[in-house]
């Protein structure tokens, strides 16, 4: 619906801008920013911008000579804050900014918060778009809906749009989104990824960011192509059954003069108050989460995303820093909430409206929360007081996971507890884990360089580390180039250096990683407990002289029932017996020493038969042999006819 007012076409009715003040309006980027329309039978672009405590906005651009006079704003009659204004003639394509004056004569131009798409930086224009586009996958959509997404397995590929892949003969540039469209599906297929996840796509000025600091929250970076070739690549991934996860930042914004940052010459999105509104890790503003316009913002920016460009998954950066009120603050540096407690009220209503109000509108969607510290609930339904998000990153997993591998394996009997303890805690969230970009930067080492020992003993310890993790209760989650055992740290301003390829040992490593994704997906006891008690138990955790593990995880049924048992030193464990539930034969259907992952090949292609010997509180057992630093994983065959 438009109405002119001001002479001006106005797309925002009063139930509008009563739902943007309210915090409530879930599609205001439909209203806000520039938008193609007619006025009087003349086509051309109406333009809105929240600027509450501005004395003069107008639009600037091409079209004007960027002349501040040329095409001045009006401000609603209903004190609303937003101002509104029509240009004549422009369409598709233009450049534009807001310039912002306000009374005590600060002066600036801001490119458009609702702006669908924004020129490539270092260039600093917002651009008038049309997102019209024709989409093909409709199979998948509705295909999302037949079941919850928890209930099927979820394998992520995380990945940097800027480094997976360059065009070294043409000045190692970027591919673009329709160029990653050729390739990246097919690939994400080929390994069996369910899921990529991509780092920010939103535009933000400094490539170096990763993405994390966003200037353009409603437009999909435009140093990869339009909003639509960024639609095409999602698209192509859907139609190759590839699930689609954002990144998405709430928590923090740069401070960039062109951006959200004292946007109308007072702090307007941002805390006034820089013990509550600068984040002194990250040196950028944080919103200001009790104000209900910015809600309005956030919210509908998440909604956007989903609405627009079908995404599947939102995972939310940085939720701590949202949570804790003096989180990376010194005493004195941080504000108490109402109660005196360092829990920020707002941010915590504020994820709880945002997890409500995706799940109301798209119910087959799902939410992560990287969270790293033990606030309670974080997927707990927000009736039972959580948070409401679908799924929580497993720091903790992480943390203690990679450093148990990084000790040489001689000492790893000293450190049995460190593996087993992520059990004490696997069923109090729903759980995600976690292998990201985060673990192979800033001199961390990439995953194969954090293995010690020799070149073998290293691709070994990377084949165990993969075994574990899909054998491990929750969601997997993989940053690429872990998945050929790439030896540089991940560099952002290079490709990844897939000539590594080329090499038996890192394609094992790719190999392996490609059968553990259809292990995953193809045994039932790998997800469909994923997120229950039931769904594990310890046979041993206990021989820490052998640094030996060994448990079962459980589907639904017992005959799908999978034993995995783990020697975590390079040391061949001959006629080593593991209890089994039940009397009968057992077939081994993995070994990550397989010769085709580059393994030594002790592997047992014989039927296993249990003897009535108890072992490990189970009445039968078997004896085996365990490959040094390998995992093996067996699945009942039969019982005995005698029986």
């Amino acid at each position: 619906m438009t109405e002119v007012q001001n002479n001006a076409v106005s797309l925002l009715t009063e139930f509008d801008v009563n739902l943007f003040r309210s915090g409530t309006h879930h599609h205001v980027y439909n209203k806000l920013g520039s938008h193609i329309t007619e006025l009087n039978g003349q086509k051309g672009t109406s333009f809105a911008v929240w600027a509450p405590n501005a004395n003069e906005v107008s639009v600037v651009g091409n079209f004007n000579g960027w002349d501040r006079s040329a095409n001045p704003m009006q401000p609603r009659a209903d004190h609303s804050g937003i101002w509104e204004g029509f240009v004549p003639a422009i369409g598709n394509g233009e450049y534009y900014k807001y310039f912002v004056k306000t009374g005590s004569g600060y002066e600036v131009e801001k490119g458009d918060p609702y702006a669908f798409h924004w020129e490539t930086p270092p260039h600093t224009a917002t651009v008038v778009w049309d997102l019209n586009y024709e989409w093909n996958d409709a199979e998948w959509l509705e295909s999302r809906k037949k079941s919850p997404p928890l209930s099927k397995p979820i394998s992520i590929y995380e990945m940097h749009i800027g480094s997976w892949r360059r065009k070294h003969e043409e000045e190692d540039r970027f591919l673009t989104y329709r160029e990653l469209a050729l390739e990246l599906p097919e690939y994400c297929k080929y390994m069996g990824f369910t899921h990529i996840e991509f780092m920010p796509v939103m535009e933000h000025p400094f490539y170096g960011s990763w993405g994390y600091q966003l200037t353009g929250y409603f437009a999909p970076s435009s140093r990869f192509g339009t909003p639509q070739d960024f639609m095409f690549l999602i698209d192509a991934l859907h139609q190759a059954g590839i699930g689609v996860i954002l990144d998405w930042v709430p928590s923090h914004f740069p401070t960039d003069e062109h951006g959200l940052g004292y946007f109308d010459g007072t702090h307007l999105y941002e805390h006034a108050d820089p013990r509550q509104g600068f984040h002194p890790d990250w040196k950028s503003f944080i919103f200001n989460f009790g104000r209900n316009e910015v809600k309005s913002f956030l919210i509908s920016n998440a909604i956007y995303w989903l609405d627009k460009f079908h995404i599947d998954a939102l995972r939310v950066d940085g939720v701590a820093s949202m949570l804790y009120l003096d989180y990376s603050r010194n005493e004195g540096e941080w504000i108490p909430n109402q109660y005196g407690g360092r829990e920020n009220l707002e941010a915590v209503a504020f994820l709880k409206e945002f997890n409500s109000t995706v799940h109301l509108y798209f119910p087959d969607v799902f939410t992560v929360a990287e969270e790293s510290t033990a606030w309670p609930g974080v997927t707990q339904p927000i009736a039972n007081g959580g948070l409401g998000f679908d799924m929580k990153w497993m720091m903790g997993w992480m943390h203690d996971t990679l450093s148990y591998f990084q000790k040489e394996p001689v000492y790893r009997s000293y450190h049995q507890g460190q593996l087993a303890f992520s059990m004490h805690y696997a069923y109090s969230e729903k759980f995600t884990l976690p292998l990201s970009h985060d673990e192979v930067v800033y001199g961390k080492n990439s995953l194969i360089n954090k293995m010690p020992g020799d070149s073998w003993q290293q691709f070994a310890n990377l084949r165990l580390l993969y075994g574990y993790m899909y054998g491990h209760p929750g969601a997997k989650l993989l940053f690429m180039g872990a998945d050929f055992a790439q030896r540089h740290e991940w560099r952002h301003d290079f490709s990844l250096d897939w000539d590594e390829n080329l090499n038996p040992a890192h394609r094992g490593i790719q190999n392996i990683l490609r059968d553990l994704n259809v292990l995953y997906q193809s045994e039932p006891a790998l997800y469909e407990r994923n997120f229950s008690p039931e769904g594990f138990q310890w046979i041993d955790n206990q021989d820490a002289i052998n640094s030996v593990f060994s448990w079962i995880r459980k589907g639904n049924r017992e005959e799908d029932h999978l034993i995995f048992i783990g020697n975590f030193t390079e040391v061949v464990r001959n006629n080593y017996r593991i209890g089994v539930p039940k009397p009968g034969y057992y077939k081994e259907i993995f070994n990550t020493d397989n010769l085709k992952y580059g393994g030594s090949d002790l592997v047992s292609r014989d039927t296993m038969e249990s003897y009535p010997i108890p072992k490990h509180g189970l009445g039968h057992s078997i004896p085996m042999t365990l490959p040094p630093l390998g995992l093996i994983v067996l699945k009942f065959e039969s019982g005995f006819d005698w029986l």
